[in-house]
């Protein structure tokens, strides 16, 4: 997990990307990957494409201050890094920039409106790449890497993504496997701890049997009692815990508090 790949985009939840993005590489000792996105607008009735040249002209100039500010705060940093320039959809920008990529860091969903739609940026990507990604809140300030939850359903989607962060796990202080039981379980919590414990990560399990509170709030209320820093979770699945994007994993991105690290 050496290559971590950042979304640069000029939108409210750029400065918490940058930091967690910096953050990582610096305790991965890796390099980053910063791919800035130029989006062309698209405005219905403008036939010609008029007003469209003229919105893209205004987003590239737009961008290109953005860029020059960054990589002045990036050549003071002590990280490796290279930059990449596109224009398109955040989400295909991102896909194709990240065939190479361990990580990919995005925003969850942010508070302004004005800004482009985050959390679907999150699932688009989360869909189609098998590369995780780590979408943090607006509010990050730094990525803590202290105290990892593992939200654990025993499927395949959650044993990918707990197989690609070994190395992120492998720096953590303490990390708890949980899981809440709904009869649909294939692989035991204690199983996965097993699996950590051969690449020298000592977690601990806790499974509870709660069949009425929703999912996400049962991850939220044991983040805030274990006090995580992060949570690793399977996406797009229809267990118990890690349901499909629609449910578990859309409300998640949509509220969560802490950084969540997603896999597919």
């Amino acid at each position: 997990m050496k290559n971590v790949l950042l979304l640069v985009h000029d939108d409210t939840g750029q400065e918490s990307r940058l930091q967690a993005a910096l953050d990582l590489t610096r305790a991965l000792d890796g390099h980053l990957s910063c791919v800035d996105v130029v989006v062309p607008a698209s405005i219905n009735g403008d036939y010609y494409g008029i007003a469209a040249v003229g919105l893209l002209e205004d987003e590239r100039t737009r961008e290109a201050g953005n860029k020059t500010e960054l990589v002045a705060r990036l050549a003071r940093e002590d990280v490796r890094w290279n930059w990449i320039d596109a224009t398109g959809t955040l989400a295909d920008s991102v896909l194709e920039a990240a065939e190479l990529a361990d990580l990919i860091v995005l925003s969850r969903k942010l508070t302004d409106d004005r800004d482009p739609d985050m959390r679907d940026v999150a699932g688009r990507v989360l869909m189609h790449s098998r590369t995780p990604i780590v979408a943090v809140p607006e509010t990050l300030t730094r990525f803590a890497i202290g105290r990892a939850l593992v939200a654990w359903d025993g499927r395949a989607s959650a044993a990918a993504t707990l197989r690609a962060c070994v190395p992120l796990l492998a720096l953590a202080d303490a990390v708890e496997i949980f899981m809440a039981r709904d009869g649909s379980e294939r692989t035991e919590p204690a199983e996965a701890a097993e699996y950590l414990s051969r690449h020298g990560i000592y977690a601990t399990v806790k499974t509870i049997d709660d069949g009425l509170t929703a999912p996400d709030r049962l991850i939220e209320a044991e983040c805030a009692r274990f006090n995580c820093d992060y949570i690793v979770m399977g996406g797009y699945t229809h267990g118990r815990l890690l349901e499909t994007f629609g449910g578990v994993t859309k409300r998640m991105l949509g509220h969560c508090a802490v950084p969540l690290v997603l896999g597919h």
